[in-house]
């Protein structure tokens, strides 16, 4: 019997948490804010920020980017004050994390966004207002946003952090989430920490998912995993890239864990 040969890849592994923002008072009064109110986090957003940042004080981060909008700014300063592995790394501002734009829906309630869709006989959240982003055109800020922060994370941190592997074991490690901050990226020098929004989040998980065939975590179904996630929610994931020509690419993506709130849920009890 023939065995097919094992070819060797020289490979990189690379954490990726994606976190949303803390609380605005525009969240608390359940309105659309998008892109064009710019507003600041709350004092309970303040507060869920700094429970964020003491969850992940121990999780090394060798990058950090962020939406250019004020309440994700003010999310990732809380989160890498206490986080000595932030000291002097730079906060990347991207407009292409901003959040996704609702258009006229802007500034109202998101019942009224419901009853516009409805309206239109088109899908919550799916619809798109006039003046508003496509679910496709956020899915393009989304690859875009993927694609300039993997070369970048290639460029600076290939040559030193990469090893050589057997091409049947290039995807990420499935080992479960033990409910630890620093599950799935233990002993994974290279870690980026991106701070967006929740409606953008929908969209990107949805893309890992479908296109880049991200794998779910142990008994986590696909309605949960495309759910809004709560103000700071943490969500992680695990890839391996490899360098093809000049570019580098994903050759395989793990999701740890989604939408955990363990440190939301903690604050919760210090306050009673």
């Amino acid at each position: 019997m023939r065995l097919s040969a094992v070819h060797r890849m020289e490979v990189l592994r690379v954490g990726l948490t994606l976190v949303r923002h803390g609380e605005t008072k525009y969240n608390k009064e359940g309105l659309l804010q998008g892109q064009t109110i710019d507003s600041s986090l709350s004092e309970t957003g303040l507060q869920q920020a700094e429970a964020a940042g003491f969850y992940l004080r121990d999780v090394r981060f060798s990058n950090v980017f962020v939406s250019d909008m004020l309440r994700a700014r003010q999310t990732a300063e809380k989160i890498m004050q206490p986080n000595s592995s932030c000291l002097g790394l730079q906060m990347v501002c991207d407009p292409l994390l901003k959040e996704k734009s609702f258009g006229i829906a802007e500034g109202r309630r998101v019942q009224d966004f419901k009853e516009m869709s409805r309206a239109a006989k088109e899908s919550f959240p799916g619809f798109t207002p006039p003046e508003g982003e496509t679910q496709e055109q956020v899915k393009a800020r989304v690859k875009k946003f993927m694609e300039k922060m993997l070369q970048q994370i290639g460029a600076e941190h290939w040559h030193v952090r990469r090893h050589d592997v057997a091409s049947t074991a290039a995807a990420p490690e499935t080992s479960p989430a033990e409910g630890e901050a620093d599950d799935g990226v233990r002993g994974i020098p290279v870690h980026a920490l991106v701070v967006t929004h929740g409606a953008y989040m929908c969209v990107a998980v949805r893309y890992f998912v479908e296109e880049l065939h991200c794998s779910l975590p142990p008994g986590c179904d696909k309605k949960h995993m495309f759910s809004l996630s709560p103000n700071t929610g943490i969500c992680r994931f695990t890839l391996s890239i490899t360098k093809d020509g000049s570019r580098f690419i994903v050759l395989g993506m793990h999701s740890v864990f989604i939408h955990r709130e363990d440190h939301i849920k903690q604050q919760e009890q210090y306050s009673k």
